[in-house]
């Protein structure tokens, strides 16, 4: 399966009866900022180069970001942080992203999610998760150049190391520590912890733009 395929095989997929009425309604009642939007309301494909050396995952769609937009942590507080920090370290093209065809390109790096739907309160149950993990799964196979991954938040962390022991990996017991650095057995990337880009965390000071930006200081670091 090459990537134009799995994409549309996500985009496709009913598998979550639960968040296909969620991610549905959503896109019919819209937000009041958003009401002129046609907002995507369906699964959120991976975005970026599937040839590049860095996978960033996070957790899932937000309700009015990419669940309106189509693309990964694009429209949204979260996108505004992290887009931010990947043109000041040169791997996106323009410090913000807006929507699909504002001509945001990533250098070296897919950005994919745990989940492709938006969940109600942003907590997909564990059934909805194992039935996306396949599609991680998948871009990490497609991704034959691929050195590192870095997980945004805890559940993006804990389900990588998941991905990685269904390929046959004996891993320990990973703590998951913000800007720590994971070596993985079998020659499969390396893992960087980082907290997650939500207002939850830049807007309380437990994730800082300096903290933040040491994250991919330790990515181009570890790309040698």
């Amino acid at each position: 399966m090459d990537i134009a395929t799995l994409n549309q095989t996500i985009i496709t997929c009913q598998k979550c009866p639960r968040l296909v009425n969620y991610r549905e309604g959503m896109a019919r009642r819209k937000k009041r900022a958003y009401q002129d939007w046609e907002y995507w309301g369906k699964p959120v494909p991976a975005f970026g180069d599937i040839d590049g050396r860095i996978m960033v995952v996070g957790l899932a769609p937000g309700p009015h970001g990419s669940n309106r937009t189509g693309r990964m942590f694009t429209g949204d507080a979260s996108g505004v942080f992290l887009f931010a920090a990947l043109h000041k370290a040169g791997f996106a093209s323009q410090p913000t992203s807006v929507k699909l065809d504002d001509g945001m390109m990533l250098n070296d790096m897919l950005i994919s999610a745990v989940c492709r739907c938006v969940p109600p309160d942003n907590k997909p149950v564990r059934s909805e998760i194992t039935n996306c993990l396949p599609y991680l799964k998948q871009e990490i196979d497609l991704m034959t150049n691929l050195q590192v991954c870095v997980a945004l938040g805890r559940i993006a962390f804990d389900n990588i190391v998941l991905v990685y022991r269904s390929m046959g990996v004996q891993l320990p017991r990973f703590s998951f520590r913000h800007g720590d650095t994971y070596q993985i057995e079998n020659g499969l990337p390396r893992l960087v912890a980082s907290y997650h880009p939500s207002q939850q965390n830049t807007l309380t000071g437990r994730l800082t733009v300096d903290m933040f930006d040491q994250v991919w200081r330790t990515v181009k670091l570890l790309l040698g």
